[in-house]
């Protein structure tokens, strides 16, 4: 089983790449699960034909000792596991809590033995690197770690202070930063500063995503570029990552 996080910053299409990338590995044969760790819990909408699924930690708090994986396991676009690690209520308590509690839960329920996925996805929330929001690079969980960034320079700022996070892990056998992921915004010499970047980083751009309005009209429509359009020039470029994700 292939474990890989993809962190961002909020806002930046980290889940737009997430779930396209989720859809393509999906027709190139594999098991998916794509696990969404972010408090907005819409990682997978767009693999749910634009419903957003009962999250973890909401069960949880209904269900206690009576949850079961069926209901926070969600089968989503050409058989795409979909889960949803979901967060408290805003200003009452810690998202990164919510997410260790999610992890837990899965772990307890067996869910990768019962599911048996070809590759989990962890979809991560990337401004803050603490807590919750390492857990995926910690204990085992991803092997391989994407940043997905712009040439913003907020973005690149907190694809800067991922890659620090890590490295931290890194030196203690943990998940190892594999590239940077470019969803272009159109801004003036991106492709140049997130090269310089991906230098200051020790890393490499891993893959190029061109601004596209394609995706936005699949998201209004509730679905990945994959599902909208299997022929389209994006679709091609996303089944390109996804052919070399699985070679890494």
């Amino acid at each position: 089983m292939k474990k890989i996080a993809i962190y961002g910053k909020g806002g930046i299409g980290k889940s737009t790449t997430t779930s396209n990338l989720s859809a393509a590995l999906s027709h190139l044969g594999y098991k998916v699960m794509q696990i969404g760790c972010d408090p907005k819990a819409d990682s997978t909408k767009n693999l749910m034909k634009g419903k957003f699924i009962d999250t973890v930690l909401d069960i949880m708090n209904d269900k206690g000792d009576d949850l079961e994986l069926s209901d926070i396991v969600f089968e989503g676009y050409n058989g795409v596991l979909c889960v949803e690690a979901g967060g408290p209520t805003p200003g009452v308590g810690c998202a990164g809590r919510g997410i260790i509690a999610a992890f837990e839960k899965l772990e307890e329920l067996d869910a990768f033995e019962v599911y048996k996925p070809d590759i989990v996805i962890y979809d991560v929330l990337g401004d803050v690197v603490c807590g919750g929001f390492s857990m995926p690079i910690r204990n085992g969980y991803a092997e391989e770690v994407y940043i997905v960034t712009s040439g913003e320079m907020m973005s690149m700022y907190a694809a800067s202070n991922i890659s620090v996070a890590v490295n931290q892990f890194k030196k203690r056998g943990y998940a190892s930063l594999k590239g940077i992921i470019l969803n272009a915004k159109n801004v003036e010499n991106e492709e140049t500063l997130v090269n310089n970047l991906a230098k200051e980083i020790e890393s490499q751009v891993f893959h190029y995503i061109p601004r596209n309005g394609i995706v936005q009209i699949a998201e209004n429509d509730g679905k990945t570029v994959i599902e909208q359009d299997r022929d389209s020039e994006m679709s091609n470029i996303y089944m390109d990552l996804a052919r070399k994700i699985m070679k890494v």
